[in-house]
């Protein structure tokens, strides 16, 4: 655990929440039973939410003309369609139909997401850390957004996610 007295870099805390999710998701492939893979699914979603929140709400805004304006797009995007997978698992019993196959391809979007922000070449971490941008003040700044929501989601949940891009009646 990072020394919460010491700042700490907004993309490393980031990418902190991308090494929690993926660890989530390695540990719903090997679940077994409906409530054991409910509860996972559950914590996904929630860090899912809180993580896409942090980012829309802060580091997109403050990379926002710093970094390629198509790959920013691209990640509002990808945000809005993992958000409505998010809300139909969250509404949704573990042993519905589609159940473990929306799960799966929740999983290969967050995974390309993660690509685009911070393992491909260009990605948005590296356009991030070119640009002048204080990470030490924009991981503050995510750390105490990230710690309410934290917050809200275990004194009584988080709202259903808001797509930012997309119309869920035009799907």
């Amino acid at each position: 655990m990072t020394d919460p007295s010491k700042p700490q870099d907004g993309l490393q805390l980031l990418a902190a929440d991308h090494r929690k999710v993926e660890g989530l998701f390695a540990d719903f492939e090997k679940a077994s039973g409906a409530s054991a893979k409910e509860k996972i699914v559950r914590q996904i979603c929630t860090e899912l939410k809180i993580h896409a929140t942090i980012e829309e709400e802060i580091y997109y805004p403050a990379i926002r003309g710093k970094v390629e304006e198509g790959d920013l797009d691209e990640a509002y995007v990808e945000h809005d369609s993992a958000k409505l997978l998010i809300n139909e698992l969250e509404a949704a019993e573990p042993d519905e139909s589609f159940y473990d196959a929306k799960v799966k391809v929740l999983q290969e979007l967050i995974e390309h997401h993660v690509m685009e922000e911070e393992k491909q070449r260009e990605n948005l971490f590296q356009q991030t850390r070119a640009a002048d941008i204080d990470l030490d003040a924009l991981g503050a700044r995510l750390a105490a957004r990230k710690a309410a929501l934290m917050e809200q989601a275990e004194a009584g949940g988080l709202p259903p996610a808001e797509p930012a891009t997309l119309k869920h009646e035009a799907l």
